[in-house]
């Protein structure tokens, strides 16, 4: 087994890491502070082909592999939780579950601008009353000549409000529950699509969370993802692979709080001398290092199977389950080692913490991966 990076994987590592820590590292604070989408930020993405990685080039993506699409949103998240987030959503599952489901046309008419980043995606399941409960799911799409008639409201969409092209899981038979779920690409601007509340968030508070509102909007029925009450599967299967991208994510807020615990270890003296002195210190840097690495190997592991189209569900479950963990871990650690300065807006790890609580939550709770991982285990 063979855990090098390829050189076209380092390339991409070495051209994001630069990009993050020169145009979205100074200001990731502001943008915590302000909650302003990074629209600057993702153009110059756009430009870089950052939004479309894993998109063929021949539907004008990067075309490039999981592993490095994985690397590109550890680098963003070590630096900002929002601006990963956003490019994880809009690729994993907008931009994936278009290219794997769609049409020709479909993929023509919107997996392209998404991928070349002239617009950009986002994905909505959950409403209300549907959770981790995929069955529980109210909105509804009644056929109506060329047309479905979609009624209902979704909540905690990530970039909701901002993205130009969104996948939307409804119910066209309720009778069927989980089998009467299909998928629709619905455009900003369509008549009858609205926003409701905008979150005001613990962390990742750029990345504008905000709730979807439809009332009689109509569809045209060419706007199908798939097929006709497949919506569960293609749900299911884009949630698989969006859960590597957080993973990522999460390994990536935990590498960004390490990091800043090694500089403030290094600087900070105590008693006389920097406290990276003291052994105590010395373990914490240790454990949360190795975590770290751990966590690492199982998203790239979950993107290797990905990519050489074997089953990866319990794999993306575990990576998620055990990086969102660590994530939440190792930012506490790197705010312990800052002590009564790690709790103030001062130091980036206050963030880090803040940031690092959400990936055990979007895309699967962490209960939700355990049944997954659970599952599969019992067949």
């Amino acid at each position: 087994m063979n855990f090098d990076l390829t050189k076209e994987q380092l390339m991409v590592q070495s051209a994001v890491r630069a990009f993050a820590e020169k145009e979205i590292k100074p200001i990731a604070a502001e943008l915590d502070r302000t909650g302003d989408f990074p629209w600057p930020i993702l153009r110059k993405m756009g430009g870089l082909n950052m939004l479309g990685m894993t998109v063929p080039r021949e539907w004008g993506g990067a075309g490039v592999d999981s592993i490095s699409y994985t690397l590109a949103i550890e680098e963003l998240a070590r630096v900002c939780g929002s601006t990963s987030v956003i490019m994880a959503v809009h690729n994993s599952v907008c931009c994936y579950p278009i290219y794997k489901f769609g049409t020709d046309a479909q993929k023509e008419k919107f997996l392209r601008p998404l991928a070349e980043g002239r617009k950009l995606g986002g994905f909505a399941l959950t409403e209300p009353s549907a959770g981790s409960d995929a069955s529980a799911v109210r909105a509804t799409a009644i056929l109506d000549g060329d047309y479905y008639i979609l009624n209902g409201n979704k909540i905690f969409i990530t970039s909701g409000c901002e993205a130009d092209t969104l996948l939307v899981i409804a119910s066209t038979d309720l009778s069927k529950g989980t089998k009467g779920l299909t998928a629709f690409i619905v455009e900003k601007g369509t008549p009858g699509f609205s926003y409701g509340s905008i979150e005001d968030k613990m962390g990742v508070r750029a990345s504008a969370t905000s709730e979807l509102v439809f009332e009689n909007c109509r569809i045209p029925k060419e706007n199908l993802l798939g097929e006709l009450n497949g919506g569960f599967r293609i749900g299911m299967t884009t949630l698989d692979g969006g859960r590597i991208g957080i993973a990522a994510q999460a390994v990536g807020i935990a590498q960004g709080a390490l990091d800043e615990a090694v500089k403030y270890a290094k600087e900070r003296e105590q008693f006389g001398r920097p406290i990276g002195r003291f052994q105590a210190i010395q373990w914490m840097l240790a454990e949360m290092a190795t975590k770290i690495a751990a966590a690492r190997y199982l998203v790239q592991r979950a993107a290797h199977l990905k990519d050489s189209h074997l089953a990866f569900s319990k794999e993306s479950a575990m990576a998620k389950l055990y990086a969102s963990r660590i994530a939440m871990e190792v930012a506490n650690s790197a705010l312990q080692i800052h002590g009564g300065y790690g709790y103030t807006k001062d130091y980036a790890v206050e963030r880090f913490f803040r940031e690092a609580k959400i990936t055990e939550i979007y895309e699967g709770t962490s209960e939700v991966q355990r049944l997954v991982i659970a599952r599969d285990s019992l067949k």
